[in-house]
């Protein structure tokens, strides 16, 4: 089975999402997270399959429109759920498995089935780990970006002060990341200058200093 085009995808996502709102949100994520993939991959001249890269940054959270209700609110109390409905929803829709996991294993840094058993997740108790490293590589992109109200980037540094709190063990997972692939240049992704002078008084948006796990 071919790749699908950006085009087929941005159509999917809208077949699926409940409301424009979610659409913008969800759609508008992926869209960066590629962003940020594509600028890890130019900046080292990684040696990925770029265009399957593509594919699972745009497809990665399509899960999430299956925790909307009617009334077009997110479940927020089972959102790690939203890796394996998206897993579901692509094999129903005919794709590989090879891009089927990048819905159901890029939650954190990869959940194990020790994770979804001790932490009591609503999930299948069994490994949700990235493998390949197009599958690492979306993973970690994906940490830089949060679909928080409102959205935000998340830099290398706070990324890695929040996962150290889930253990010694998912920190060393993002330290090994950061190590593989580097850090994106994210004002080229679309963040804020940190570095720009600001008025007085005035308040910096578009980047988040404790990020919940995307």
């Amino acid at each position: 089975m071919a790749l699908p085009t950006a085009d087929d995808i941005r159509s999917l996502h809208a077949k699926y999402a409940p409301t424009q709102e979610a659409f913008d949100l969800v759609h508008t994520h992926c869209e960066i997270v590629w962003g940020i993939a594509r600028n890890l991959i130019d900046r080292a001249a990684l040696a990925v399959d770029a265009d399957l890269v593509r594919t699972g940054c745009l497809l990665h959270d399509i899960g999430v429109y299956g925790l909307y209700d009617a009334r077009g609110r997110l479940d927020h109390g089972t959102y790690v759920r939203h890796g394996v409905l998206g897993h579901s929803l692509l094999r129903r829709e005919g794709f590989p498995e090879r891009v089927c996991r990048f819905c159901s294993c890029h939650t954190g840094v990869g959940l194990t089935e020790q994770d979804v058993v001790a932490q009591g997740l609503p999930l299948p108790p069994r490994d949700y780990l990235a493998e390949t490293v197009e599958e690492r590589l979306v993973m970690y992109a994906d940490k830089f970006h949060t679909k928080t109200t409102p959205p935000a980037f998340v830099s290398a540094s706070s990324y890695a002060r929040h996962i150290a709190r889930f253990g010694t063990e998912k920190a060393e997972a993002f330290h090994a990341l950061r190590a593989e692939f580097g850090e994106p240049d994210l004002t080229a992704c679309g963040a804020p200058d940190l570095t720009a002078p600001v008025e007085p008084g005035a308040v910096r948006r578009g980047f988040r200093a404790s990020p919940p796990v995307p």
